[in-house]
C-alpha cells in the first residue's frame, strides 16, 4: 500500500479518524471527533495529519501539538498516532512523525515529547528507531469533573 501525501485534516475526515483509532481498542465517536477537528482547525499551536492510500482509503493520522509547562518551556508533543495495521512496516508512521517534528521545527521547537502507553510494546522500539529515548515510566491518573464536558 503506497500512502499519498500526507496533509492537514478536515472536519469531513472524522469517520475515518475514528475507524483507525478503533486500531488502539478506542472506540471513537466520528461526531466528537468533527467536533475537535473544528476546534483543532483554527488553533495554530496544534496540528492533525492524515495520510490516505492512493486508493482514497485512510492509512494513518498523527496530532501535535506545541505545549508550554510551567520551567520546562515550549516543545512538541505527539498527543496521537495511529497506522493502519495493513499500512505497517512501509515507513508511513516514520513518515508522520516527521511531518509533526518539521512542524515543531517550524515553530522555533527543540524537542519533541511522545508519551507511549506501557502495553503498546510495538511502539517502543519504533520510537526508539527514530531516535527518540525513554525518559521516565509514570502512572496517569483521571477524574471525571461532575457538570463538565461542555465546550
Amino acid at each position: 500500500m503506497s500512502p499519498a501525501d500526507i496533509r492537514p485534516a478536515r472536519p469531513e475526515d472524522a469517520l475515518a479518524i475514528a475507524r483507525l483509532s478503533g486500531v488502539l481498542g478506542r472506540n471513537d465517536d466520528d461526531a466528537k471527533i468533527r467536533e475537535s477537528l473544528e476546534r483543532l482547525r483554527v488553533r495554530d499551536y496544534e496540528v492533525v495529519l492524515v495520510s490516505e492510500a492512493a486508493s482514497g482509503e485512510f492509512v494513518g493520522w498523527v496530532h501535535g501539538a506545541d505545549r508550554e509547562a510551567l520551567g520546562v518551556g515550549r516543545r512538541c508533543e505527539i498527543l496521537g498516532l495511529v497506522v493502519d495495521r495493513a499500512a505497517r512496516g512501509g515507513g508511513l508512521g516514520r513518515r508522520l512523525v516527521a511531518a509533526v517534528e518539521d512542524w515543531g521545527r517550524g515553530r522555533g521547537l527543540d524537542e519533541v515529547l511522545v508519551r507511549s502507553n506501557t502495553l503498546r510494546q510495538e511502539s517502543h522500539p519504533f520510537y526508539e528507531k527514530l531516535g527518540y529515548e525513554r525518559s521516565k515510566t509514570q502512572h496517569v491518573y483521571r477524574k471525571q469533573l461532575p457538570g463538565g464536558g461542555a465546550i
